[in-house]
């Protein structure tokens, strides 16, 4: 594995230039070909797919994190990547994303594994595999929750999971979110959050009561005001305690690799450190010393540090070699 090199010493810095930082699919070789996937009643969900030329090594399946999109700057990059070594790639909208509130009745919450487990379904009934996930931030959480709660079963449906910058401890990741130097990123989500809810609120007021969103300050408002009752969870700590991925480790029962940087502003390490990951033995963790949140901007080419580092491990499992220490 090649060391991480930071192209900026600053977390924060990694973090709005792996934000910001351009990136393209070569849409020339590889087409971007837009499909739709009915999830569940009320719920389509747009994923936009490319594949390379002749059959492809396997299909692997991206699920972005918070106010993110099929369009996120680290989906693009490693849908290049990974078309460039043969795989087909499906860059999933969480519900309401990406420009789809028309296709669904409902928002989206850190832990709704339905819409992914259905496409994965999907691509098996097809006769499409070997299958992978890779989920980044809250789409890491749902990927982990996914492959959990499933057990065994999940088998069927992937060969293995990656996730990367997971928050796996909802509650402690907002609580940190919260902290003074995180304002800017804090801030940037309530204002998607607001805004989207605000399209839903006039699209369907009955649905989407918007009392209270003007005094939603925190992610944590946000989601106790609205995102844990349109849910049924309650409130934001009884959402946080059952949707948060660490619960759920003990159940992963096949190939799991977890990257992230020590030094994320958002996610508090110690929530890698815990017995519910030491003691599985499906999981592996690659940890950098850098990286922010999804920052992985290195200071020598190839400059998306976590592309390589993702495909090469999906290659090894798709390969079968045996997994050892990355």
């Amino acid at each position: 594995m090649r060391p991480f090199v930071p192209y900026f010493s600053s977390p924060h810095l990694l973090t709005i230039a792996g934000n910001f930082w351009p990136r393209a699919i070569d849409e020339a070789r590889f087409p971007t070909r837009k499909t739709i996937h009915a999830t569940e009643p009320g719920t389509r969900v747009l994923v936009e797919e490319n594949r390379p030329a002749g059959e492809p090594l396997g299909e692997v399946v991206l699920h972005h994190g918070l106010e993110g999109s099929s369009r996120s700057g680290y989906m693009i990059s490693l849908a290049q990547c990974l078309l460039e070594a043969g795989f087909a790639v499906h860059r999933v909208n969480m519900r309401s994303c990406g420009g789809t509130e028309h296709l669904t009745d409902t928002l989206y919450h850190s832990g709704l594994t339905q819409d992914v487990r259905a496409i994965l379904t999907s691509l098996r009934q097809a006769g499409r595999g070997p299958r992978f996930l890779v989920g980044f931030s809250l789409g890491g959480n749902v990927t982990l929750k996914l492959a959990g709660e499933s057990g065994e079963g999940f088998r069927d449906l992937a060969s293995a999971v990656c996730a990367v910058s997971t928050p796996m401890d909802l509650h402690a990741c907002v609580r940190r979110l919260g902290a003074r130097e995180n304002w800017i990123y804090e801030q940037r989500f309530v204002r998607s959050l607001r805004e989207r809810y605000r399209r839903r609120h006039l699209g369907d007021p009955a649905r989407f009561p918007i009392a209270g969103l003007e005094g939603v300050r925190t992610v944590f408002d946000f989601d106790n005001l609205f995102t844990a009752k349109a849910f049924g969870f309650g409130d934001a700590p009884n959402y946080y305690a059952t949707q948060s991925a660490h619960r759920f480790l003990a159940g992963i029962s096949l190939p799991a690799l977890l990257v992230h940087a020590k030094d994320d502003p958002m996610i508090p390490y110690d929530i890698y450190e815990t017995e519910a990951v030491r003691q599985n033995q499906w999981i592996q963790i690659v940890r950098s010393e850098h990286g922010g949140h999804l920052g992985f901007i290195a200071r020598n080419r190839p400059r998306f540090w976590l592309d390589p580092l993702i495909r090469d491990w999906i290659l090894q499992i798709r390969n079968n070699h045996p997994v050892g220490t990355v």
